[in-house]
């Protein structure tokens, strides 16, 4: 699905556009994956042996199950360059510009905080407080660990875990090890990078422009008629 790009008055770089990192979690999107596969199995079972206004209910559920459990589950990303982050929550697509990021936040939510205040939280990188208790348990190892030499260091990196974050790694319920580094969750290790991109790209020439949202009509539009229909359906019966 394609995304609107941000629009600026100033001019436009004349170097090629950096490629965008995606940021996904493949555990969301395995479980919406069933989860839909279980609501359209049903579904077409009530449409297909179903009679009467069963029909029309299940057709109604539909309309309004299958697009709310994708925008919860599939359709969250974060896509980050060397000039801007857009985020796509379930109901918004959020272009933020380096130069109009103020700072990131992880605590119970991963979110990033425009210059104006605003707050928008990053679906796609959840955070798995497991994951954190579990690197911390591999951190405290390694360091134990590290006492007895670069034995011990091999040993720390046989703990790490081998779990993948969108294209750069799953991170939830995962930590892993830096060779140089403390040991950190991978959902941190995202918000890590995005931190160190902004940092280093604020004050560039081709990070500046305006904040934009675009609200996903595609998917606010059918789960607000089939929601209604289904209301409609239940309510006379």
């Amino acid at each position: 699905m394609s995304t609107p790009q941000p629009q600026s008055s100033s001019p436009q770089p004349s170097g090629p556009v950096s490629k965008d990192r995606a940021y996904r979690s493949p555990a969301g999107i395995s479980g919406g994956v069933l989860v839909l596969a279980l609501v359209l199995w049903l579904g077409i079972d009530a449409l297909v042996a179903g009679d009467g206004s069963t029909r029309w209910k299940a057709l109604a559920a539909l309309v309004f199950l299958v697009p709310l459990v994708a925008a919860y589950t599939v359709r969250p990303a974060v896509f980050a360059n060397d000039d801007r982050m857009r985020v796509r929550n379930p109901f918004r697509v959020i272009v933020l510009p380096w130069s109009r990021v103020d700072s990131f936040r992880s605590a119970y939510t991963n979110e990033v905080f425009t210059e104006g205040g605003a707050k928008y939280q990053l679906w796609s990188v959840p955070v798995s407080l497991r994951g954190r208790k579990k690197a911390a348990r591999q951190e405290d190892r390694r360091a134990v660990g590290g006492a007895g030499g670069a034995g011990g260091r091999r040993r720390g990196s046989v703990l790490g875990g081998m779990g993948q974050f969108g294209s750069r790694g799953d991170g939830v319920g995962s930590g892993a090890v830096e060779a140089d580094g403390p040991v950190r969750a991978e959902a941190d290790k995202v918000m890590d990078e995005l931190r160190e991109l902004w940092e280093a790209r604020q004050a560039a020439e081709g990070s500046r422009g305006e904040v934009t949202v675009r609200w996903a009509y595609e998917v606010i539009v059918p789960v607000v008629v089939g929601a209604v229909a289904l209301g409609v359906l239940l309510v006379v019966g």
